[in-house]
């Protein structure tokens, strides 16, 4: 899910130095000053706590599989337990220990469910469909690995067995989508078949949707229809249907209201999106083109991908900092090799640009870090965030590592003319990180209020 906004900050001065060299980028120029050597800049401080790893984007990682704690889906000593067997900033470790404790809860709620014991067996496999999404999450770098697949595959399997164990009433749905479907699920506060109000949840940039369970969960305690789903570039869409990225979120979203609205147990007049992570960007992009969104939750808010590479160039000075996004973009796609290779130089020292940059080609399907931010640079608000008419909640953290300062969250809120609230999350207890991640219970405090209030639901 994180991720969503991406590690700007550590590629911004990496490209920013490349740039800085590019002269005549926008034309043919006589001669090419040679290529810099790169100091990888380190990951940012993510203010993670240093539980384990001072590596900043394991430390991070390992937050996030903490978070599950809060619904049930992990366990805090099993947890430390396996991260404290992890070589720091080694992706093979990381995969292997994880996947470990994975198949081990996997196998304990298999026996226990053999027994009879099923709440016993529900809780193992709700951790164990965890632990696999974490074992996977670094393997990216080689797309063509089987274990990305079968892990994943292992993770959702041991999910849909707590399912089926769980006594919320569920539906796993296809959705259609040109022609194919998109995964989903729809969550129900009851099997009476009441028109409800219906909170549809996407997640970002590396995410999958059985990590979106919390949330869920959250929204029918207050009485939401909840559906989850996957679109390109996510989950099962990119691993199994090869669909990437595509910037045209309405060109998805449009299909999941259809899908929605087709029900009867849904109120079509009360009809909520809320995008995590680069959720942040695809949920307003899609609501910008979409009526029938009755309000909007941006968390955490990203107004333009281009915006932070062009201010990354700016500071790098040199002939190319007066190049406009266009113009970056432009020479991106012509593929350059002074781009790709010092980034793939400072990959090779940094964990945190090399997962960004690997799952970056991954998700887009680029075979080269120029082509992966090209693509991305499509994702853009500009001209689209005015068309949102439905109230909007743009949210950010105060320490987010994603988005220094909030200048992506603000951006975004302030190019709304809609209705619309800024909320940020201090750190003071522990919100303050990118979408609250290890602090459910504030993050779903405020947002469920929001949108409690504009849906007129009383939960």
């Amino acid at each position: 899910m994180q991720p969503g906004n991406a590690a700007f900050s550590i590629i911004i001065l990496c490209i920013a130095a490349i740039l800085a060299v590019s002269a005549g980028c926008t034309g043919p120029a006589p001669q090419q000053p040679p290529p810099p050597t790169i100091t990888p800049v380190p990951s940012p401080d993510c203010h993670c706590p240093a539980l384990i790893f001072k590596d900043p984007e394991f430390a991070f990682e390992l937050e996030r599989t903490l978070a599950a704690t809060y619904a049930g889906e992990a366990d805090i000593g099993e947890c430390l337990a396996t991260a404290s067997r992890i070589k720091e900033g080694d992706f093979e470790s990381w995969y292997s220990e994880w996947k470990k404790t994975a198949d081990h809860f996997r196998a304990e709620g298999d026996a226990s469910l053999a027994l009879g014991h099923t709440v016993t067996a529900r809780e193992a496999y709700y951790r164990a469909a965890t632990y696999y999404r974490t074992a996977e999450f670094f393997l990216h770098g080689n797309p063509s690995d089987p274990r990305i697949v079968e892990t994943w595959g292992k993770s959702r399997k041991a999910f849909r067995d707590a399912l089926a164990l769980d006594t919320v009433p569920y539906e796993i749905v296809a959705i259609p989508y040109g022609d194919t479907t998109l995964p989903g699920y729809l969550y129900k506060v009851d099997n009476s078949g009441k028109a409800r109000p219906l909170l549809i949840v996407q997640t970002g940039f590396d995410g999958c949707q059985e990590e979106l369970h919390p949330y869920a969960m959250a929204g029918i305690r207050r009485g939401y229809t909840v559906l989850t789903f996957e679109g390109p570039g996510q989950g099962e869409v990119i691993r199994v249907q090869h669909l990437p990225f595509r910037a045209d979120w309405e060109n998805v979203i449009t299909p999941v209201v259809d899908y929605a609205v087709s029900r009867p147990d849904v109120d079509r007049d009360r009809i909520a999106l809320w995008g995590i992570s680069l959720g942040g960007y695809l949920a307003p992009r899609g609501a910008a083109y979409e009526p029938r969104i009755s309000a909007l939750v941006a968390d955490a808010g990203t107004y333009d991908v281009g915006m932070d590479l062009l201010k990354g160039m700016k500071k790098g000075g040199g002939p190319t900092a007066n190049m406009t996004e266009k113009e970056l973009q432009e020479w991106l796609l012509t593929d350059p090799a002074v781009f790709n290779n010092e980034i793939r130089q400072a990959m090779a020292k940094d964990t945190g640009t090399r997962w960004l940059n690997e799952n970056g080609m991954y998700v887009f399907n680029a075979p080269s870090p120029a082509l992966f931010w090209a693509k991305w640079m499509d994702m853009t608000m500009e001209g689209s965030a005015e068309k949102i008419r439905c109230p909007t909640l743009v949210t950010a953290g105060a320490t987010d590592h994603f988005d220094p300062g909030a200048i992506q969250a603000q951006a975004l809120y302030d190019h709304l003319t809609c209705e619309k609230d800024l909320m940020i999350y201090s750190n003071e207890y522990g919100a303050g990180t990118h979408c609250q991640l290890g602090a459910f219970g504030q993050s779903f405090a405020g947002k469920f209020d929001w949108l409690d209030e504009r849906l007129a639901v009383s939960g």
